[in-house]
């Protein structure tokens, strides 16, 4: 699963981009979700704040990012900053409701439930600002 908080500068408005697959994530399968988050935003300019997942700085990455530079900026979190990073308070709160003690059979099963949680989470939009606000980052 990837997941991006998508917040406009103004503060008006937050949305929610997710992304499922079956396999783990690398640069090339990350480069699809970006591809869809510019689809998503409209082809709105983006500063994207990303962890230091290796496939993040790869050489197929970079790249591409640096072909990207007219809608896409790239700010790099400070390594093991987790705390500073939106995305994880959604994480959190996914594990606390629709995924807390959840036993399913299948895979399939675990991503259902995900995605439950993905609709409740873009019905509570102001659940997405308290994400940036526990980060202690501002727009």
């Amino acid at each position: 699963m990837a997941g991006i908080c998508c917040y406009r500068p103004d503060g008006s408005r937050a949305r929610l981009c997710f992304h499922t697959q079956p396999d783990s994530y690398n640069d090339h399968t990350l480069i699809g979700v970006l591809k869809q988050l510019r689809r998503f935003l409209r082809g709105a300019p983006v500063t994207l704040i990303w962890d230091n997942l290796p496939a993040h700085h790869s050489r197929v990455m970079s790249a591409w990012l640096d072909r990207q530079r007219h809608w896409l900026a790239v700010e790099y979190l400070p390594g093991y900053a987790h705390d500073l990073d939106p995305v994880e308070g959604l994480w959190a709160n996914l594990k606390e409701v629709e995924l807390a003690n959840l036993c399913r059979d299948t895979i399939t099963e675990v991503t259902e439930a995900a995605r439950q949680g993905i609709a409740r989470v873009r019905r509570e939009s102001m659940l997405l600002f308290s994400f940036l606000r526990h980060c202690g980052l501002e727009l």
